[in-house]
């Protein structure tokens, strides 16, 4: 069984790519890949994934094992012919490759009564690279139920000043975060913020209370557990 470090080094070269590349696309830092290819660590699952994902080769086979380069299901890279007599099946028509990108954690953001939302740049989740988000915080509570957002799941943001009436919106008040959805009356100054469950009541802000609220930005995707 070869080494982890060897297969990256591997990979890299049949991929022709840097670790500098890498980087950048898995969001990993330089340094970690650096550590990957001396062999200083070896990734967890998540970075694992996000790997070989990347360079598009199973993950089994980035650890070393004796397995096919190619991953599940796909067909095998040009530069990376199939072992003979290999059989290859396409992905159905309702499947696609998941390409994969980390993104920021800022902390957690109630659905119910705002709560702070420290930032946690060592954290991240990953998700699908066509998000179009720019952080992710962590949801809270259960006013957001009706729009399928339970306690815990991870809600990616993409960062705006404002956003269109009825979308949910990740908001700032008085420091605390709170994600609801969003309707701006600028004639009456007035802001409401709209649980998505009927046990909460809005959040109405009117006039001077405007000057304490800050929109973070719109969600774009949730991600959650199965439960």
């Amino acid at each position: 069984m070869e080494e982890f470090k060897t297969r990256l080094t591997i990979a890299l070269s049949l991929r022709g790519m840097k670790a500098t590349a890498l980087s950048r696309a898995t969001g990993l830092s330089k340094a970690r890949i650096s550590q990957y290819m001396n062999g200083v660590y070896r990734p967890n699952a998540s970075a694992l994934c996000l790997l070989a994902s990347t360079l598009d080769v199973s993950e089994r086979w980035l650890m070393g094992e004796d397995v096919p380069m190619e991953r599940a299901g796909q067909e095998p890279s040009p530069a990376m012919p199939a072992a003979p007599g290999e059989a290859r099946f396409p992905l159905p028509s309702n499947l696609s490759p998941l390409h994969l990108r980390r993104y920021p954690v800022l902390g957690e953001i109630a659905c119910g009564s705002p709560i702070l939302a420290d930032e946690n740049p060592e954290g991240g989740y990953v998700t699908a690279a066509d998000t179009h988000a720019d952080f992710c915080l962590t949801a809270k509570g259960d006013s957001m139920v009706g729009a399928r957002i339970h306690d815990g799941d991870e809600v990616f943001i993409q960062q705006a000043d404002m956003v269109d009436n009825g979308e949910i919106a990740a908001v700032m008040v008085d420091n605390e975060a709170t994600l609801k959805r969003l309707y701006y009356y600028p004639e009456e100054q007035k802001l409401v913020l709209k649980p998505e469950n009927p046990s909460y009541a809005p959040l109405v802000f009117r006039g001077e209370e405007l000057n304490h609220i800050h929109i973070l930005g719109r969600a774009v995707a949730m991600q959650c557990k199965l439960r």
